[in-house]
Formats: C-alpha cells, structure tokens, sequence
C-alpha cells in the first residue's frame, strides 16, 4: 500500500490571539498614560432662601415693625371696648366713664340701636325747611316748605353707590337735635346749641342748593319742621296706627354770616330781625 505523503507543516505565526504578547497589546507608545480618577470639587453652597414676613427684616425694622402692630392691636381693643360700652346697657363702668365713651364715639362711631334691645325704626321721618327772604326791594317774601328729605330719598333711589351724605347728613342731624331737646324745644345738656347750630347751617346749605332765595335776595331766618308718619303694619297683622302725619315744628331761627359755609355770609342776610318780620315770622309758623 502506498504512504500518504504527510502533509507539510506549517510554521507557527507570532501574533495569533493565543500566543500574542501582551507587550504587543498595549498602547502605542505616544499615548499618554492614563491618570487614575481624582473626586470632584464640591459644589459651591446655595444662598439661604428669603425668609417672609417680619423674620426676612433686619432687627431694627423687626423691632419698629413689632412696635406698630402692638400699638395697632392695642388701638383696636380700646375702639371694641369703647363701642361695646356704647351699646350696651347702663352699668358701672358707663356710670363712671360715660364722658370719655362719648368723647370717642361721636360724631364718627355713634351707633343708632342698642344691643341688647334693638328697636328697629317703625316710622318715616322727614325735614322740611323754610326761609323767610329779605328780597331786594325791602320786602318780607317766606317760601313754601321745601321736603328736604325727600330730595335725599330721590338721590339715593335707584343709585348703586349712594352718597354717604344723602343717606345719613340730614338724618343723624335732626336725631342729634331731636336727642338734645325736650318737647318744647329746649335744649338739654351743653349739646343742646351745638345742635341747633348744625341743623341750620344744613337747612341753609340745602336751601341755598334749592335756589330758594332769587337773584338780590337774602335768607333773613330759618325754620325747621319734621313729618312723621307711622309705618303700616303688614296686611297679616291685627294691629291698628294712624295713618295721620304729625308735625313738630321748630322756631324760627335768624341767620348770621357765620352759619353759611366757610362764614363767607353768601347770600344770607344780617339776621338782625325787626319787631314787625318776627310777628310776621310767628304768624308764618302757623301756616
């Protein structure tokens, strides 16, 4: 049997996977070596966050600001204190300390009912005013009686934002010389005259915004009525009032330059009143 003939052998190569040098593996020799990892710088720390209200200011304003409120809270006590006594019923404390309640109440805080027993209002009050002209000629003219109350009615009828001075100037002004006054007219206490003083000078002003006196005319005196007339009961009610109107009707009072606003005397004349214009003026309040 013949031989095979074997095979030639095939010479070993270098480089093979399995054999190669590790040496021959790296990196080239102009790469630089690799530095190991260094920790990263720590981050910068963050601003403080703002901190609200009164604790974000410096302790200067702190304070001041700390002072304003406890003297806000403190002004706040005293006004809640000083309406409560206003409205409610006599006591001890209101006995001792009525005047200095008023002096802080009024004019702007008064309050028209009581706490503890509220009386809503069961009547319509109208002021009506007059004058009595000294017209340019020397004559004595008196006007017919103006419903001033009315005027303010009609202002504030139908207004979203009505005046404040058309609700309540008038009204609290016949109140405050209704609640000074007895029933012959006389005043009582000290506020008797202020009263007086003011609801003439508010007659005058609206007189004067009526047009009452004409062109060479001036408003010598004043007088002040009120109509009151009972509110009707609801048609389910057995209670029975008057329908009938009555009337108080106040003197005449004459007119100085000082009772005009700002005393400039527009329109207004001396009120110094002979003896035949205030018989004539009694007799008119009658009419």
């Amino acid at each position: 049997m013949p031989e095979t003939p074997e095979a030639p052998e095939t010479p070993e190569t270098p480089g093979t996977p399995e054999e190669a040098d590790p040496a021959a593996t790296s990196a080239p020799a102009d790469t630089p070596p690799q530095q190991p990892d260094l920790p990263a710088p720590p981050a910068p720390p963050a601003p403080p966050e703002p901190r609200p209200g009164i604790a974000g200011l410096s302790l200067g304003h702190q304070i001041a600001a700390a002072i304003a409120l406890a003297l806000i809270a403190v002004a706040a006590c005293v006004h809640i204190g000083m309406l409560f006594l206003h409205v409610a019923p006599s006591n001890t404390v209101t006995k001792q300390h009525g005047d200095v309640v008023d002096d802080w109440i009024y004019p702007e805080f008064e309050q028209n009912w009581k706490l503890f027993a509220p009386n809503p209002l069961q009547q319509n009050v109208a002021v009506q005013a007059r004058a009595e002209l000294r017209t340019a000629d020397g004559r004595v003219r008196t006007t017919p009686w103006y419903d001033l109350s009315a005027r303010d009615g009609a202002g504030i009828d139908g207004s979203l934002f009505p005046s404040h001075t058309q609700q309540n100037e008038l009204r609290r002004a016949w109140d405050f010389y209704a609640g000074s006054h007895d029933a012959q007219n006389r005043p009582v206490g000290l506020r008797g005259q202020l009263s007086e003083r003011y609801v003439r000078r508010v007659a005058l002003m609206r007189l004067d915004r009526e047009h009452a006196a004409g062109k060479g005319d001036s408003i010598a005196r004043v007088q002040v009525r009120s109509r009151t007339t009972n509110v009707r009961p609801p048609k389910w009610s057995d209670e029975k009032v008057s329908a009938k109107p009555t009337y108080r009707t106040l003197p005449w009072w004459a007119v100085t330059p000082e009772d005009m606003p700002l005393g400039d005397g527009t329109g207004v004349g001396t009120g110094r009143e002979t003896d035949g214009n205030q018989a004539r003026g009694a007799q008119g309040s009658d009419r």
